[in-house]
C-alpha cells in the first residue's frame, strides 16, 4: 500500500510536472535523445512513427497516439520525403564509414585504375540538411525542397555568351553533348568519366526544385534559380539539346561567392554541385525579398535508429559522442565542433534533429551500452499490455504472461501501470528480469492486415519457437514446457 502511494504521488507530481514543460521540443520531457527499450513485440519500432510526428509537429506523444495510427503513419511518410525523418537500421557489419563519411572506392574508364573520394555517411547528410534554413514558396517563389542540392553551371565561356543569354530569356539551363544519345546510363560507351558524370548529374541527379547557379567567373556568379523542370532533349537545337527549365531568381548581377565556397575557387565543369553552399546561403543573395523568404526558426528534424543496440556504437558514432549532448548542439554558448578524420572538415550537430532509438532487450542487454552512451540519452520503457481491438486474444496472452509474471490480474487491474512493480514468475529464471523478455502484444494479434484468422500460424511460428528458444537458453525453466505443450494444442484446435 505504501509502495501504490508512493506511486501515485510519483505520477501525479510527474504529469503536473510535464504539464507544464512538455511542448514539441520536449516529447515526454525526454530531451533530443531518447531510446524506447522492451522485450520484443511490445511495439518499439511502431512506436517511432508517433514520436517522430509529435516532434516534427510540435504535439503532444499522448495527443498523436490518440489519433488513427493510418492517418499518423501518412503524415510520417510524407515528412520522410520532404527530408525531416530518415530511418536506419543498426547491425553488426555498421560502421562509420555508413554512418558518418567513409573512403569509397572509384574505378576509372579506361585504364580501369581505381580512384578513391569521400562519401558523406546518412547522419552527416540527415544533419546537413537540418541546418539549413527553409524556404518559404511564395506566389512568385517556386517551391524549393528541403534538400535541395545547389548546381553550378557553366553556360558556355566566360561573361554573358550567347547562351547564356538565351538561357536567361527563355528560362533554362542546357548544355551540349549533341553528338550522344538522348540519355545517357553508366554503360554509355564512348565517353570518358568526367563527360559522363556532368551528363548524369544534369539527367539525373538534378532534381525539381535544386539551386542553379551560373558561372561567370573562377570567382563569381551572374544567375541564380530554381530548377522547375525535369531533363529534356530539344532536338530543334544542334548545338545545346540538353535542356531543363529553371525560374530565374537573379540575373546579371555578378557575385562573388568566393567566401560562402569556404575559399574555394569554382571549377570549369559544365554541371557540378557546390557541396560546400547551403541553398539558403544562396537564396540570401537574391534582393527581392518577395520571391525569396527565409523562415527564422529551425524545424525539427528526426532520425529514427532502430535495434540501435546491435551495432558498436562507440565505433558507429566515433567522435561524435561528444556532439549528441544537448549543450554541445550547435546553437548553444558550449557548443563543439570536431574535426573529422577523412574530409578534415569541421562538423557538428544542428540542436533541431532528434534522436529516436529501439532496443530490444531480450537480444542484448542495457549493459552493452557504456555509461557515456547511456547518459545522453533518456530511456523510456515499453511494457506488454493488453490490447482492447477485434483479433487480440486476452486469452492466449494471459497464459503466456504468467509464465514471466505472477501479479498479472493485479497488473491488468491497475490498467495497465507501467509503474507497478512485476513479480517474476516461478517459471521464470532468477537471471532476468520479466521487463527484458516477457513476449509483447503484439504476438496476440490473431488477424492479419486482411482481417484472416491466422492464429495458428502465429502460434506455430512465432510463439511457440520463441518459447522454445527461452528454455533452451535458460531464460524459462523446464517447468514452461507443460503451458508450451498447451499452445500446440490450441493451434490446431
Amino acid at each position: 500500500d505504501i509502495y501504490k502511494e508512493f506511486v501515485s504521488l510519483k505520477n501525479s507530481i510527474s504529469k503536473n510536472k510535464q504539464d507544464k514543460e512538455r511542448n514539441g521540443k520536449n516529447m515526454n520531457n525526454s530531451g533530443l535523445n531518447t531510446i524506447l527499450y522492451g522485450p520484443p513485440g511490445t511495439g518499439k519500432t511502431y512506436n517511432t512513427v508517433n514520436y517522430a510526428v509529435a516532434i516534427c509537429e510540435n504535439k503532444n506523444i499522448e495527443d498523436v497516439q490518440s489519433e488513427e495510427y493510418e492517418k499518423v503513419l501518412h503524415r510520417y511518410n510524407e515528412l520522410k520525403k520532404e527530408g525531416r525523418i530518415a530511418f536506419t537500421t543498426f547491425h553488426q557489419s555498421f560502421g562509420y564509414e555508413e554512418f558518418i563519411e567513409g573512403i569509397k572506392p572509384i574505378v576509372g574508364d579506361e585504364k580501369k585504375e581505381i580512384g578513391y573520394t569521400i562519401e558523406a555517411g546518412i547522419f552527416k547528410k540527415f544533419c546537413y540538411i537540418a541546418s539549413k534554413k527553409a524556404i518559404i514558396a511564395t506566389e512568385d517563389m517556386p517551391n524549393v525542397s528541403n534538400n535541395a542540392k545547389v548546381w553550378c553551371v557553366l553556360l558556355d565561356k566566360r561573361d554573358i555568351s550567347d547562351l547564356k543569354k538565351k538561357c536567361f530569356e527563355e528560362g533554362s539551363i542546357r548544355i551540349g553533348w549533341d553528338k550522344e544519345p538522348e540519355t545517357i546510363t553508366t554503360d554509355t560507351v564512348g565517353l570518358n568519366e568526367m563527360a559522363r558524370r556532368v551528363l548524369l548529374n544534369f539527367q539525373d541527379e538534378m532534381d525539381i526544385g535544386d539551386i542553379i547557379v551560373t558561372q561567370r567567373s573562377n570567382k563569381t556568379i551572374d544567375g541564380i534559380g530554381v530548377v522547375i523542370g525535369d531533363y529534356e532533349y530539344d532536338k530543334e537545337d544542334d548545338s545545346w539539346p540538353r535542356k531543363r527549365k529553371v525560374k530565374w531568381l537573379m540575373i546579371g548581377k555578378e557575385i562573388d561567392i568566393t567566401e560562402l565556397n569556404a575559399g574555394i575557387k569554382l571549377d570549369r565543369k559544365s554541371v557540378y554541385p557546390l557541396d560546400r553552399i547551403s541553398a539558403d546561403k544562396i537564396l540570401s543573395l537574391v534582393n527581392n525579398s518577395k520571391e525569396v523568404v527565409l523562415e527564422t526558426e529551425m524545424k525539427p528534424f528526426v532520425f529514427v535508429i532502430d535495434e540501435i543496440n546491435r551495432g558498436n556504437i562507440s565505433k558507429i558514432f566515433g567522435e561524435l559522442i561528444t556532439l549528441l549532448e544537448p549543450d554541445k548542439r550547435k546553437g548553444h554558448t558550449d557548443s563543439e565542433s570536431v574535426l573529422l578524420p577523412y574530409s578534415k572538415k569541421m562538423f557538428l550537430i544542428p540542436d533541431n534533429v532528434y534522436i529516436i532509438a529501439t532496443m530490444n532487450t531480450a537480444d542484448r542487454s542495457l549493459g552493452v551500452l557504456d555509461y557515456a552512451i547511456r547518459r545522453r540519452f533518456a530511456f523510456l520503457r515499453e511494457r506488454p499490455f493488453s490490447l482492447d481491438i477485434e483479433g487480440f486474444d486476452h486469452e492466449l496472452f494471459k497464459k503466456v504472461s504468467e509464465l514471466f509474471i505472477s501479479n498479472f490480474d493485479e497488473y491488468e487491474e491497475s490498467e495497465w501501470d507501467t509503474e507497478l512493480r512485476l513479480t517474476p514468475a516461478d517459471t521464470l529464471t532468477s537471471d532476468y528480469k520479466p521487463e527484458d523478455v516477457w513476449i509483447g502484444h503484439s504476438y496476440f494479434l490473431m488477424n492479419d492486415e486482411d482481417g484472416n484468422d491466422c492464429k495458428q500460424g502465429r502460434l506455430l511460428y512465432e510463439i511457440i519457437p520463441l518459447l522454445e528458444e527461452y528454455v533452451r537458453d535458460g531464460v524459462l525453466t523446464g517447468e514452461a514446457q507443460s503451458t508450451i505443450d498447451d499452445l500446440y494444442t490450441a493451434a490446431y484446435e
